[in-house]
């Protein structure tokens, strides 16, 4: 059973957030909002939709942001969203492929180092002679 999604109208968006419908087309000519069709093409906006016009009035009502500003700032946080998703999914990579890691640090020792591995500590020899500043 497919579920159903609440969605609400352009006039009924526009009085919840006492905004007037045009900035609402405003915000989607911008880009800023992608509200989803009806078939008779009347725009309809989900809570998601709503949840960005939050952001968006948050950023132009109580911070001063212009539009320019809110369409980079949603970018920001987009990409931001993706690198979280991306991190985690990494992570739980890692998390569930750490024994075959550990595995594979015991079975290698520092003669098959692509760099040889050193003990001893690397200091600075000053040549006589040369200017160092």
């Amino acid at each position: 059973m497919k579920k159903r999604v609440k969605t609400y109208t352009i006039s009924a968006v526009a009085e919840l957030y006492d905004i007037h419908p045009q900035t609402l087309r405003l915000y989607e000519r911008e880009g800023l909002l992608e509200p989803s069709r009806s078939i008779g093409n009347t725009r309809l906006y989900e809570d998601s939709d709503l949840e960005r016009l939050e952001v968006i009035l948050s950023l132009t009502r109580e911070l001063g942001v212009n539009l320019a500003g809110v369409e980079i700032i949603l970018n920001m946080r987009a990409k931001m969203s993706q690198m979280q998703r991306e991190f985690e999914q990494f992570f739980d990579y890692l998390k569930t492929h750490a024994s075959e890691f550990s595995r594979q640090s015991e079975a290698f020792t520092s003669s098959e180092a692509l760099i040889p591995i050193s003990r001893f500590r690397v200091t600075r020899v000053r040549q006589h002679g040369t200017d160092e500043n």
